[in-house]
């Protein structure tokens, strides 16, 4: 984007802008603002434009409230109940567990994964003791999530925690040495299969990714609401006697 266009789109002078970026004038907390939504900055990143222009942070970076009480709470909850009876999990940034539904955690157990705090999703998925034995054409889903991960940091290349689980990932046994080159040919698609078999236990499903909107909460905005939808009969009948199994007996 030239000077002159952000300029226009921020309604302000493209000299002032040249002064900014060259240094010989400060911008205002109010222009820092204005320039970072102009582009589309992640509100984790205008707190550090504010910090390097000496101004505190803008957004809160704790979301550990919110989702305890209040419409953010609210809307999770009915988000998650109707959900049901497919599972849902709630993830931060960095892919760990944050919240998820009945049936989510129904799967977890099914599938011998003991969902306990900040569970890390990602890691479960790669792990050769956890879920990666029951994922079928586990190379083609690891793959998707790999780069994944290689594009969000494309936008994030200074979030260190997200560098070291990436390089977890690719230390496991088993992961081509290939995948440490990103591929920009890999298609994003906006829903991914996965299937799992363990046993006699074969379950289909496709997920779907929601995120917040304006969510005017750091951590708020980068919290990932993944939703599961059965991919054949069978996976929808037993999703449904496990939800009809919770129903206390009347």
């Amino acid at each position: 984007m030239s000077q002159l266009d952000l300029a226009s789109a921020a309604d302000v002078s493209a000299r002032h802008i040249s002064f900014i970026e060259t240094g010989r004038s400060k911008p205002s907390r109010e222009m820092v603002l204005r320039l970072a939504a102009t582009l589309d900055v992640p509100l984790r990143d205008q707190n550090a434009l504010l910090h390097a222009a000496g101004f505190s942070p803008q957004f809160d970076d704790d979301v550990g409230g919110l989702l305890d009480d209040g419409p953010v709470a609210e809307a999770l909850r009915r988000i998650m109940d109707k959900q049901e009876p497919y599972p849902l999990t709630v993830f931060d940034r960095h892919y760990r567990l944050v919240r998820m539904n009945r049936a989510a955690s129904e799967l977890l157990a099914l599938l011998g994964v003991d969902a306990g705090p900040s569970l890390n999703l990602m890691e479960q998925l790669f792990d050769p003791d956890a879920l990666r034995p029951y994922i079928l054409d586990w190379q083609r889903v690891a793959r998707v999530m790999v780069a994944r991960i290689q594009r969000e940091l494309l936008h994030r290349p200074g979030d260190d925690e997200l560098h070291l689980l990436l390089s977890r990932l690719l230390a496991y046994d088993g992961v081509p040495q290939t995948w440490r080159s990103t591929d920009f040919g890999i298609p994003s698609e906006p829903a991914l299969s996965v299937r799992f078999v363990k046993d006699d236990l074969q379950l289909g499903f496709f997920t779907t990714m929601t995120v917040f909107q304006a969510p005017q909460n750091a951590a708020l905005e980068e919290l990932h609401i993944e939703s599961y939808f059965p991919l054949d009969d069978a996976t929808e009948r037993l999703c449904t006697a496990l939800a009809q199994a919770r129903q206390p007996a009347t």
